[in-house]
């Protein structure tokens, strides 16, 4: 019986960025996050008491800032040599031989292959064989599968990469191949990284990405972990389990408003999603972004009034307890109850207005004077906001909140000039 773990991505010491910008962020909580998740993976090593570690790349981030980075790696394989654990590694596009230039020399059970040809290595002790290359250069656009060599006979082989296969969306294609590629080795377990979600592309041979140990930003949702893999005397995989890593558990909580007219029944909705991700998190801080969807009669308040919504937010998620839930961002991607056509039918006005409103969310380039001259009934601060927003990628997000501002005040009675 063989185990061993398969892990990638750690991005130890990868920035957050913009957390300044986010009031009452747990700063350290989510800076610290990438450690924590790999002194995690480096527990359950020893706790399983595996035989090996498999890290498919992407150790580190990108170069050190100063040495704390690569101390606290190294330090991390000095628990598992204590342990007689082995560890194969390869280098990723984040970590690549010409990104990093500070070194460290490191532990004799910790085995890094080759950045200039394919390595064949045989694991002491037991009938395994990993294969591997690590990444030159950040950008790897060739297909390394093709250096692999074939399995060798009588041994349970794996593969080591790091790649994008075909291509995944939000991923830079590197060391591009085909599962047809990888099948053609004859190699029991490819053990891929560069994916930071975790996903079984075959069983037949086994083809996995390992993913991240811990999701970094709201793209990166749902649990972050690693694979424990079991192989019989047979050779064959005998089991593939999930095994989960990560300390903050990124969450998008999609809030359907359609047909909600009341406050106090939305924020309800809020706060049965906020219970639901905390309860699934099971004591990981929740990082969420809110997103609001449907067609509402609170459309207009929610843009109107986004400083008082993200307040009752924070508060319902104080009712959680103490750091159990991080609001990261609200997006509000509804839309007005009310019939648009019917409103332009209702006087000359209303219907420049639209017109106008129309025109401009085809053409962002700038604030209509029209548009201006509405929004003076703002107060200040709001409309110095917005006009000095209007330029670059938020010009469509203002304007889609100018829109929903007026569009509400015509939609009311105060709007229809009885």
């Amino acid at each position: 019986m063989i185990r061993f773990i398969h892990a990638a991505d750690a991005h130890i010491d990868s920035p957050l960025k913009g957390l300044e910008a986010h009031d009452g962020a747990p700063v350290d909580v989510l800076r610290g996050a990438t450690r924590r998740a790999f002194e995690n993976l480096i527990q359950l090593a020893m706790d399983e008491n595996i035989d090996f570690l498999v890290i498919s790349g992407d150790i580190y981030d990108g170069d050190w800032r100063d040495y704390s980075t690569g101390l606290f790696f190294r330090g991390q394989m000095v628990r598992l040599r204590d342990k007689g654990i082995p560890v194969y590694l390869i280098a990723g596009n984040h970590d690549a031989a010409s990104v990093i230039s500070k070194k460290l020399s490191l532990p004799e059970n910790v085995h890094v292959f080759s950045t200039r040809t394919t390595e064949s290595v045989e694991v002491a002790g037991h009938p395994v064989v990993i294969h591997g290359r690590g990444f030159p250069n950040r950008a790897v656009p060739e297909n390394l599968v093709l250096d692999y060599p074939v399995a060798v006979p009588y041994k349970f082989n794996i593969g080591l990469l790091h790649t994008s296969l075909t291509g995944r969306s939000g991923h830079d294609t590197y060391a591009p191949c085909s599962e047809m590629a990888l099948r053609q080795k004859g190699y029991g377990y490819w053990a891929l990284g560069h994916i930071h979600q975790p996903e079984v592309i075959g069983r037949d041979p086994w083809i996995v990405f390992a993913g991240n140990c811990q999701g970094r930003d709201a793209r990166e949702v749902g649990p972050h972990g690693c694979w424990l893999v079991t192989v019989n005397d047979s050779l064959e995989v005998e089991s593939v389990e999930w095994r989960d890593l990560d300390v903050v558990r990124w969450r998008v909580l999609e809030i359907d408003l359609a047909g909600v007219a009341a406050e106090s029944e939305a924020l309800g909705r809020v706060t049965q999603s906020m219970t639901h991700a905390v309860r699934e998190a099971e004591g990981r801080l929740v990082a969420a972004r809110i997103v609001f969807t449907g067609a509402t009669p609170l459309h207009g308040s929610l843009h109107r009034e986004t400083y008082r919504w993200r307040a009752e937010m924070l508060a319902r998620s104080q009712d959680q307890g103490m750091d159990a839930i991080w609001i990261e961002r609200i997006k509000v991607s509804t839309s007005p109850v009310y019939d648009l056509a019917q409103l332009a039918e209702r006087d000359a006005l209303t219907r420049i207005v639209l017109e106008t409103l129309e025109q401009a969310r085809v053409e962002p380039g700038n604030l209509p004077d029209e548009i201006k001259e509405m929004l003076g009934v703002l107060p200040s601060e709001i409309r110095s906001e917005v006009e000095s927003d209007w330029t670059g990628e938020g010009s469509v997000t203002v304007l889609e909140e100018v829109r929903a501002i007026i569009l509400d005040a015509l939609g009311t009675k105060g709007g229809q000039g009885e």
